[in-house]
Order: C-alpha cells, then structure tokens, then sequence
C-alpha cells in the first residue's frame, strides 16, 4: 500500500499578488515521513540501510562526554518505551508493564550491566552511528547525487557535540546496483543522549511542492512591500479570519513561506538565528540546502495548515497523549524542538557537508 499525503492549497497565490517574488520560487520535497516498517530497498527515516557487508560502519571519532550512569538509556530501552507508550495510547485503562515487556527490560539491564561491568567506555571510545534517512533518487528525483550514485544515506552520532550542542552528521553517496552483500547487523550505541536521536522506522510519502523565502531571506525592499497590506487588498485577498491579519509578515511566514518538517531542498525554516551564507570549504561556493532534520510535522495554532489533507482530522484534534503526538511521527527532538538543516556544495555533493540547528 502507498502512503500518500497532500498538502492542503495555500489560502493565497503568492506569485499572483507579489509577481516579483516569483523568481524566488524553489521546489521542495516534503517527506512525510509515518511510522513503519521500511526495508533496505525503501526510501525511509530512520529505516535500515542499504550498506555493503564489506564496508566498515561509521563510527563517530570524537571525544564524547557520556551522560550520568541514572539517565543512561540504551536504543533497547527507548524502543522498549515507546512500544508501551503505544499500547497505553490505544488502551486507556491498560497502563503498567505486560511480563512480556518486563522480561525485554530485564534482558536490556542485564545487557547494559555487562557492557559495563568494567566501567563505562572512555570518553574517546569511537561510538557507532545511528541511520538517520535514506533516500532514493527514483522517489526524490530533486536529489543532486554525484557520478552514478543513485542513493544517498545521512547517519548521525546520537551525542551532543560542541561548539553548538548538535549531533555530527556524515553523507554516504552510492550506487543501489553495487551493493550485493548486504549487511544485516549493523552495530549500535550503547547508551544514546536522550530518544530524540533515536528516530522512529518511518515510510516516506515524497511531495513536489513550491516553497518562497523566509520573510528573514528577503531583501529589505521586498520585505517592506511583503508588510504592505495595500499590495494584499489590491487582490482582495481575504486574510481577515487569520490571528496574523495584524501583521502581514507573520501571515506571509506562517501561511505561504517555507513548509515546516521534514524536507529536501527548498527554502530554510530560519527563526533561531537570522540567515547566514555558508561556503564551501574547498571550493568556496555558497552552498545549498540539502536536507531539513525537523522535529515536527507541522505547528500548533494556524501552523496546523501546512498539516497533510489526510492528517487534518488529528492535526485539530486536541493535544497529545501518553508521549504520542501525530505531528512527530519520527520521535526526532534536535535542539529545542527545533530543524537541522544540512547543506551541501552545488559544485560537487561529496565537498566537505556543514549542518546547523534552526
């Protein structure tokens, strides 16, 4: 069976009634990513990889500052967690621990009690990486992969590095044909720095769509004519019914922008920091959004309207409970419930990669 989900039509043409804003127009994938039981062969988040038995998995190299022995969670764990969590979702009056799930508990601290049963690892101990997203060109034909590759595979270490408190990330650009031996157990962390780096196994839904800047990537003549209302009501469009209708540029970003969660290219969902260009290191070119990491699927309030047509019923639906809320499907938190987004070179993909959290 096919997941499809639709963007629901913007309340205004932006094109239509700020012509000079149509040069800007970029196309964006929405992923729509939904829990799931993707193979090797899908394009998912957080899905296993297609990865060549022969290649060793990456391992992040950095010094990693490991979290207090009462907070340690391991990948087991959090699974574990999140399948009672469903079950106390779909039975109200069925909360507590089946024996089933008490014996997986049992087994992952007897696990975890033998892994450090001589101390935990030391800071620069190489940490495996988790599978963040694969994505196949055949399902997003906007992906720039570089010589024959046609599947790009993101991974991430799940601690927190410094400068700016983010997972690191690394690309593996291949070609689907060449893997032949596949690997079926790849190796995974001990402990991981809280369950928003762990992402949920998701399908994908890839929707083409038409995305403008950030009112914050707009030039101050373009901003100031976006904050005209006269421009808006010369097209009788009718924003009166929006809690924005004060403010032209909150209805412009809210409404007509950038489209929130996960995605492939398009524009950036600035807000945490003002737009900075980034280069590359090698080549010195401007760089160009690859991926958006998000940590929800669409906002609270108005922010429900980029919400799928297919998802509108639960996107209204009131709140979230026993930790299950439909606007984070993939489980992903980074930073502050906030994006990170992934950049590449245009001239050359497997250029050096930067990554920030917005």
């Amino acid at each position: 069976m096919v997941l499809v989900r639709t963007t629901p039509p913007r309340r205004v043409d932006v094109a239509a009634v700020f012509p000079e804003l149509a040069p800007l127009a970029r196309v964006a994938v929405r992923l729509h990513p939904r829990p799931g039981a993707p193979s090797v062969e899908d394009s998912s988040v957080g899905g296993p990889l297609l990865w060549p038995a022969g290649e060793p998995w990456p391992h992040c190299e950095a010094s990693h500052l490991h979290v207090d022995s009462g907070f340690r969670q391991s990948p087991a764990d959090v699974r574990l967690k999140r399948r009672m969590q469903a079950r106390w979702h779909r039975d109200h009056h069925g909360r507590g621990t089946t024996p089933e799930e008490a014996a997986v508990k049992e087994q992952n601290a007897a696990m975890l009690a033998e892994r450090f049963a001589v101390g935990p690892p030391p800071a620069d101990c190489p940490v495996p990486m988790l599978p963040v997203a694969q994505l196949y060109l055949r399902d997003v034909p906007l992906l720039r992969l570089p010589g024959q590759a046609d599947l790009l595979q993101v991974l991430w270490c799940p601690y927190d590095h410094d400068p700016h408190h983010k997972p690191s990330t690394a690309l593996f650009w291949r070609s689907a044909a060449e893997v032949v031996d596949i690997l079926v157990t790849p190796p995974e962390p001990y402990e991981v720095n809280g369950d928003g780096y762990l992402p949920e196994p998701c399908v994908l839904a890839p929707e083409a769509i038409t995305e403008y800047p950030n009112s914050l990537d707009l030039s101050p003549q373009m901003l100031l004519m976006v904050e005209d209302w006269s421009r808006w009501r010369a097209t009788d469009v009718d924003v009166d019914g929006s809690e924005h209708a004060d403010c032209p540029r909150d209805f412009y970003d809210v409404h007509l922008a950038d489209a929130p969660g996960w995605k492939v290219g398009g524009w950036p969902p600035w807000g945490r920091t003002d737009p900075i260009p980034r280069y590359c290191t090698v080549c010195d070119v401007q760089m160009v959004p690859l991926l958006t990491i998000a940590s929800y699927e669409w906002d609270g309030g108005e922010g429900h309207n980029w919400a799928p047509t297919e998802d509108q019923p639960v996107a209204n639906a009131a709140g979230r409970c026993c930790g299950q809320d439909p606007s984070q499907p993939t489980k992903v938190e980074v930073g502050s419930t906030d994006n990170m987004q992934i950049y590449v070179c245009p001239a050359s993909p497997e250029h050096p990669h930067t990554d920030l959290i917005q």
